[in-house]
């Protein structure tokens, strides 16, 4: 911990499948006390999967929070020790009946720094074929459906609030920007 703000205790809350929350008391340096509460995820990855033609395969899936269907790139919650590209590679598989030839990380960055430890890694998917064994979608996700986009078109629907999620909209831009090279 910084020096900034002292831990004082930690209590979990709550463990889930997803998160576990705590509420934590700390102190600031001039002795004030104050609550953080903290969500902990073991962190994720995602893929922009962009096909030969330069079609990114976005999922269309329904979010419960938000009570409606978003678009998103294909990701998911890393299995403990799991390599990130290898999460990346599995959501992109289960998610889409797709599988990347290769792989490239884009970056890696903190989702709601202000509550949240989760880290998110994104990569760039090439050199897409279809699944020989088609995707393995867990009950959850099979009301998901996959949508064609052309990558510059994907810009306009950042821009016009069609696409709304924090990682496809990073995603996205990185490889447009990697696509320009």
């Amino acid at each position: 911990m910084h020096a900034e703000l002292k831990r004082l205790s930690r209590s979990l809350i709550y463990h889930g499948r997803i998160i576990d929350l705590y509420v934590d008391e700390a102190e600031y340096p001039s002795g004030k006390r104050t609550v953080r509460e903290v969500a902990h995820h073991p962190g994720g990855a995602a893929v922009v999967p962009l096909t030969g033609d330069g079609q990114v395969i976005l999922v269309d899936q329904l979010r419960y929070p938000l009570e409606r269907h978003i678009l998103e790139l294909p990701a998911g919650k890393l299995n403990p020790g799991e390599d990130p590209a290898h999460c990346a590679a599995r959501e992109l598989e289960e998610e889409t009946g797709w599988i990347a030839g290769s792989l490239t990380r884009l970056c890696a960055f903190h989702t709601t720094p202000g509550f949240c430890d989760e880290l998110l890694h994104v990569y760039l998917g090439r050199d897409l074929r279809v699944s020989p064994a088609g995707h393995k979608r867990e009950e959850g996700e099979f009301t998901m459906s996959l949508r064609f986009v052309p990558l510059e078109e994907t810009i306009e629907m950042i821009t016009s609030g069609e696409i709304t999620d924090g990682k496809t909209i990073i995603g996205l831009l990185l490889a447009a920007r990697h696509n320009e090279r």
